[in-house]
């Protein structure tokens, strides 16, 4: 027992500190929080980890506002050097829209897949599952209840629809495998991210 509490107690401050680090571009600290094969899968960006700091960079902000990401206490599954978290989070992030400061709240969870090795547990697999989000004004306007009953969101599904929408209007991609929470593809990556840890022991 004192052996698996301490692996949680790793597990949770591994995928804590990818949080901090993403956020205030510590982008050494975060290329150590995944093995070096690993690889992520979010709205804007998937393929391998290390792809991921170069490209996070690149769009990084040095000062606030920026993306902020609020992360949850996992719900850590151990068998032998493998584990899987799932982890409740929030995305927050500011942009303009036409001529209001606007707030995104985006819900979601990450689905890790994790392993020991010699440097301790590390991230080997990342997928975001999105769940749902919002958009406020900074402060109320008519421009934004004006702007939000002419644009057309529909484009981008609901469980992800503005942060999309931010995304697309800032002239980056979506990419087409995004997880929606409670969709056929939820299920399957769950069933063959237990059929991993499985084979673990």
């Amino acid at each position: 027992m004192a052996d698996g509490f301490g692996d949680i107690v790793a597990i949770t401050q591994l995928i804590q500190a990818w949080g901090h680090c993403r956020d205030q571009g510590r982008w050494g600290d975060l290329a150590r929080t995944f093995t070096p094969d690993g690889t992520i899968n979010v709205t804007w960006f998937t393929g391998a980890f290390s792809d991921f700091v170069g490209a996070s960079r690149k769009v990084h902000q040095p000062r606030s506002p920026r993306i902020k990401h609020l992360i949850g206490l996992p719900s850590v599954n151990l068998q032998g050097d493998r584990a899987l978290a799932e982890t409740n989070i929030q995305i927050l992030g500011r942009f303009r829209l036409d001529n209001t400061d606007v707030d995104y709240t985006s819900y979601a969870r990450f689905l890790d897949r994790l392993v020991r090795t010699a440097d301790g547990w590390k991230i080997s697999a990342r997928t975001a599952i999105y769940e749902k989000d919002r958009l406020d004004p900074a402060v109320p306007s008519e421009d934004f209840v004006r702007t939000m009953s002419e644009t057309d969101f529909s484009g981008v599904p609901e469980p992800y629809r503005y942060l999309g929408y931010r995304l697309l209007i800032s002239g980056r991609q979506l990419h087409p495998d995004i997880i929606c929470d409670g969709s056929p593809e939820m299920g399957r990556l769950l069933s063959n991210a237990r059929q991993w840890l499985a084979v673990g022991g």
